[in-house]
């Protein structure tokens, strides 16, 4: 069974700046497009970045373009999410995902 187990969340001050981590247990990684998804509070899922498995091509929504970065390091087994000049709508807990599985999480706060 593969496991992603997200880190790097906290409380940062807004346009401050963040990196999560995500690493992947087993065999699969290298070959898997991933994304990144989060849940701000009282709201639903949210899709927020995405890349393929090489790591040449990547995506991102609206909100996030030109602050967040996401990449990959495939002889690691681990997701990246670069995150610079936050928002207080920013705050939310962020997963990575991968097809048919989630990690658990990792809040991200932005406040003053």
């Amino acid at each position: 069974e593969v496991q992603l187990v997200e880190s790097g969340g906290g409380l940062v001050q807004p346009g401050g700046s963040l990196r999560l981590s995500c690493v992947v247990s087993g065999d699969t990684f290298s070959s898997a497009g991933m994304t990144w998804v989060r849940q701000a509070p009282g709201k639903g899922f949210e899709w927020v970045s995405g890349i393929n498995s090489g790591g040449s091509f990547t995506a991102y929504a609206e909100p996030v373009k030109g602050r967040f970065t996401i990449s990959r390091d495939n002889a690691k087994n681990t997701l990246y999410l670069e995150m610079n000049s936050l928002k207080s709508e920013d705050t939310a807990v962020y997963y990575c995902t991968m097809p048919d599985s989630w990690g658990q999480g990792t809040q991200v706060t932005v406040s003053a």
